[in-house]
Order: structure tokens, then C-alpha cells, then sequence
């Protein structure tokens, strides 16, 4: 999160990228820091040439700014085996500082939990003389829990039959109550250990550390029983050893919240709010083990750090931007809802493109504008000034974007012309893709509209364009969440537009906007081809009034 992200608004335009690119690029050549160029939404075709014609990269594509479960600080805990016994499990929580532990597949996959109040509740709890064998726990948990070691037998093989029985009598007592397949404590009597060998048990155990005589290994080889010798004592083994137990005996496995490290944060701390859980286990997005949060880690998630530049409206804004901490805005559009947290630096000059105002900051700054930062910045005013035809292009606009095109080594009419036939080849995409090419949002007393622009030098391919669009915006504007859908089909040899119109009120709006008769769907526009400042501001005044 230490990245601060330089983005444009959803359903980018060429100054929207070419601004992020290089205002991004101007504040680590000013600062030293890291900030990256971001877009809200695809590249248009018109961009792309531009992108290509300098060797700059797209931008990063951030879909939302809300922070996810990746960027909480979150403790990379190694999780156990299921075949860890309670006591290695216990050590495993207490050198961790953990009330947890995850129990892991062999492909590290999340299996079941165990916390230290299941371990508890396991020990404290009266359990019978199988419950070893229960769990069956294997010979090399039983020698680590009682800090022994085998002397005869297979540790990996398993104590699953039988009872833990303490041989505290003669042999002919013993007799009475050991059975076969049982496991027996006991001392370094060598008639107690030959008699519970030779009553079949499966495992002895002997206590204080005696030497076991070859005749008892040798006796114990030949009837399979494994020999473990322990330092302690028999009341502390028998005490100890049910903590042999393999975890996976005790482990939940039912109802396990478990979260991916690409969940939402708010949706994360909405649903450990609802459970008395300290730790939870965090996947990949394969499934794939990473470690434990905590509700502790969710309450320190950092806000990601973000420059707006080409906009500065929450509707046009990528999601999740109330998540975020917006630290600047450039911008020339009017001046509407971001809500910062801390006092900015929000610099918006009336010109006819972004691109402008950051040309200007390199100059303020005394930074110089490469050959390609220039080709794009160039191509930014162009686009957005359509060639300066834009009743939003100024004087500053032009006398930049002339002076641009020097440094970049280009002739501006050659380039837009080359830009905005690029931007015309619109006859592969779909009547989706054309409308969000460059469309956005707006409010005004409660009323919500999208505007989209097409633009080209070719009246015939905005006629083929406008038979297309009609029938899907009569669609669309059901589904989307406004009252109005515009689209704006702009010549910019004529200077004017085919304004296309369905929604709510739609056609009263239009017609008392521009003070002209329009057909049911549709006016013809003279001199119009500006969005912001020849549509936009009519619209909702016509909306206002109505």
C-alpha cells in the first residue's frame, strides 16, 4: 500500500490515460517515491494508437479500490499436520502466541482447526482407557509426548486396537486385566515385561529410563510388540500420554470460516463480527494455505493512497474511491462530490484538457518533457480539443499542445488525423463496447443520466452507428441504474453532433436544453461537440427547471 496510484475515471479517454501516465511519471521524477499509473476501465482504439505511436505501456486496470484481504497485514503461521499429536500441536500455538492452529492436507489444503479451548476441553474431559487407540495415534507420537524412544517397532505404524492398561501387580494379576492389542506401562521388572509380551500387547512402555535386557527385545521382536522407553515415571506417563493424540481426532471441521486473500475487507470484518473467533485461516484464490488473521489485523488495514487526475466526480470515479485516501485532484471539469478526509492539493484550471495543466507542471517543476512524455500530452489535447474545434479549447491549449508536438517530433495535423481514424473503426465492436468507449455518469437533483461520445471523421459510419445504438439503449437504460441515457455521435470534420436520447422524460429534457424540436429519439446539433461544456451544463439546467 506504500504505492500511491495516479488514475483517470471509468471509461477512459486519451487524456484521461495520458495525464495518469505522465502525471505519475512527473511526481516520481519530483519526489523520489513510487506512484503508479492506473485506468478505471479498456483502453479505446483511439488511445491505443497513441499508446503504440510513443512505446508507452497501458496502465495498471484496477476494477476497485477497496481494500482487500491481501492488503491487511496478516501472520504467515505455519499450519501442522493432521497426524501432529495435542502435544506438538499445544507447542506449536504457544510459540506462536496463538489460540489456533490450522491442520493442513498434504497439497495444503485447509483440513479442520484446533484451538487451545478443544485441546483443553479434550484433556480435561474424562477419557477412557481407548481413547488413545480411539485416535489411533502412532508409536513415534507416543515416545515424543512422553520424551522416550523406541526401541522395538515401527514409529510410523499406529496403536488403533486395546486399552492403556499400568501393570502395577505380579505377572499373575496382569493376566487378569491386560488384554491383547493393549498397551502397557510399566517398570523394569523383566517377568512384568515378558508376561505383558507374551499377553500380546501390541505396545509396552517402560518407565524411569530401566534397561530393557536383549532376551525382553529379542522376546518383543518376535511377537511384534513395539518397546518404548521413557525417563519418566509411570504416573506421569499415564498422566501425559493421552496428549498423543493426533490432532486430526479433535479437530472442527464442520462450519470452518475460512477467507480468500482476495475478499473484500468490509465483507471480512462483517462476518467476523458475527462469531467470538480470534483467528481464521486466509487461502489463495486456489485454495491454497497463506497463513491466519486476526480481528485485530482488520482493524489496521491502510487506506490506499490515490491521485485523481481528468475528474473529480464519485460517479466517474473508480469503486471503491470512499475506501481510498485521494491526496490530489487535477482536473478541468466542473467541480463536483470527492470527499477527502484531509485537506489536498486539488488544482483545476478551465482549459480544455488535463494534459494541458500537466504540461504546465513540469515546467513549474523544471522538469524535462521527454520526446514521449510530449507525444502524449500532445495527443491527449488533440483528442479532447478535437484538433481545437472544442468550444473548451483555449489558447493555452493549442499554444501547448503546438509546442508538445515540436519536442515529440511530430506534425499535429498528420497525428490527429492518423488518431481519430483509429478512434472510427468501430465496425468490429458491439453496441456495449461502442457505448462505454467514453461515457459518463452525472446527478442533478436526484436525477441520474450517462452521457457517452463517439467521435469520427466518416457521417456514414455515425449513421451505420446510430441504427445500432438506438435499439440498444431503449434496452439498456431498463437494466442500468439512471433515468437518462445520451449518446453523442460527433462529427468533427461538421462540428456537430446527432445527440440520441431514451430514458425518463428524456425528449423534454432534450428539446427544453436545446431550445430545438426533436424527433422522438434523436436531434441533429450544429456546432456542437463538446460533452462538458455544451451538453452537460444545458442538461442539467433542463432538469433543474423541469
Amino acid at each position: 500500500m506504500q504505492t500511491t496510484l495516479v488514475i483517470g475515471h471509468k471509461n477512459p479517454d486519451t487524456d484521461s490515460i495520458c495525464s495518469a501516465i505522465c502525471y505519475a511519471e512527473l511526481k516520481r521524477r519530483v519526489t523520489g517515491e513510487s506512484y503508479l499509473a492506473c485506468r478505471a476501465g479498456e483502453i479505446n482504439n483511439e488511445t491505443q494508437f497513441v499508446l503504440d505511436r510513443f512505446s508507452a505501456k497501458q496502465p495498471k486496470f484496477i476494477t476497485s479500490l477497496e481494500p482487500k484481504l491481501r492488503h491487511v497485514y496478516f501472520r504467515r503461521i505455519k499450519g501442522i499436520d493432521g497426524d501432529y499429536s495435542l502435544r506438538q500441536a499445544w507447542e506449536h500455538m504457544k510459540n506462536q502466541s496463538v489460540r489456533s492452529v490450522t491442520i493442513l492436507t498434504p497439497s495444503n489444503k485447509v483440513e479442520g482447526i484446533v484451538t487451545i479451548g478443544d485441546e483443553a476441553q479434550f484433556y480435561m474431559e474424562d477419557q477412557d482407557a481407548c481413547a488413545l487407540s480411539k485416535s489411533a495415534a502412532t508409536y513415534r507420537n507416543i515416545a515424543l509426548t512422553l520424551q522416550g524412544e523406541i526401541l522395538v517397532g515401527d514409529g510410523n505404524e499406529r496403536f488403533s486396537k486395546g486399552k492403556v492398561s499400568v501393570a502395577s501387580g505380579s505377572p499373575e494379576m496382569m493376566g487378569t486385566h491386560i488384554k491383547e492389542n493393549d498397551l502397557v506401562i510399566l517398570g523394569n521388572r523383566l517377568e512384568a515385561q515378558l508376561c505383558a509380551i507374551d499377553l500380546n500387547a501390541s505396545c509396552i512402555v517402560i518407565s524411569l529410563g530401566a534397561e530393557v535386557s536383549p532376551h525382553v527385545i529379542r522376546s518383543a521382536e518376535e511377537a511384534g510388540c513395539t518397546v518404548i522407553v521413557s525417563p519418566l515415571d509411570s504416573y506421569t506417563i499415564a498422566k501425559l500420554i493421552n496428549q498423543a493424540v493426533p490432532v486430526r481426532h479433535i479437530m472442527k471441521t464442520d462450519g470452518i470460516i475460512c477467507f480468500s486473500e482476495d475478499d473484500l475487507v468490509s465483507d471480512v470484518k462483517e462476518a467476523v463480527a458475527k462469531v467470538k473467533i480470534r483467528y481464521f485461516p486466509v487461502v489463495d484464490r486456489d485454495g491454497n494455505y497463506l497463513g491466519m488473521v486476526s480481528q485485530r489485523n482488520l482493524l489496521t488495514v491502510g487506506r490506499q493512497k490515490v491521485i485523481l487526475v481528468d475528474h473529480n466526480e464519485k460517479g466517474q470515479a473508480v469503486d471503491g474511491i470512499r475506501s481510498a485516501e485521494v491526496v490530489e485532484i487535477i482536473d478541468h471539469h466542473r467541480i463536483d462530490s470527492v470527499e477527502t478526509m484531509n485537506p489536498i492539493y486539488f488544482r483545476n484550471q478551465p482549459l480544455g484538457c488535463t494534459s494541458t495543466i500537466i504540461a504546465q507542471m513540469y515546467r513549474e517543476q523544471g522538469v524535462e518533457i521527454t520526446p514521449q512524455i510530449a507525444g502524449l500530452l500532445c495527443s491527449a489535447i488533440i483528442s479532447d480539443t478535437l484538433m481545437f474545434r472544442s468550444p473548451t479549447c483555449t489558447p493555452v491549449d493549442e499554444r501547448t499542445a503546438r509546442e508538445l508536438a515540436q519536442i515529440a517530433g511530430i506534425n499535429i495535423e498528420e497525428h490527429a488525423t492518423e488518431m481519430f481514424n483509429a478512434g472510427s473503426c468501430l465496425s468490429n465492436k458491439t453496441a456495449d463496447e461502442i457505448f462505454h468507449i467514453d461515457c459518463k455518469s452525472f446527478k442533478a437533483n436526484h436525477y441520474t443520466f450517462t452521457v457517452s461520445q463517439v467521435t469520427s471523421v466518416s457521417e456514414d459510419e455515425l449513421e451505420r452507428v446510430g441504427e445500432r445504438m438506438l435499439p440498444f439503449m431503449r434496452e439498456y437504460v431498463k437494466q442500468a441504474e439512471v433515468d437518462m441515457l445520451l449518446m453523442m455521435l460527433t462529427n468533427i470534420i461538421e462540428e456537430s453532433t446527432k445527440l440520441l436520447f431514451v430514458g425518463k422524460n428524456a425528449k423534454e429534457i432534450v428539446s427544453n436544453a436545446f431550445s430545438a424540436e426533436c424527433s422522438d429519439e434523436s436531434v441533429i446539433l450544429k456546432g456542437v461537440v463538446s460533452r462538458k461544456k455544451q451538453i452537460i451544463a444545458p442538461i442539467v439546467s433542463a432538469i433543474e427547471a423541469m
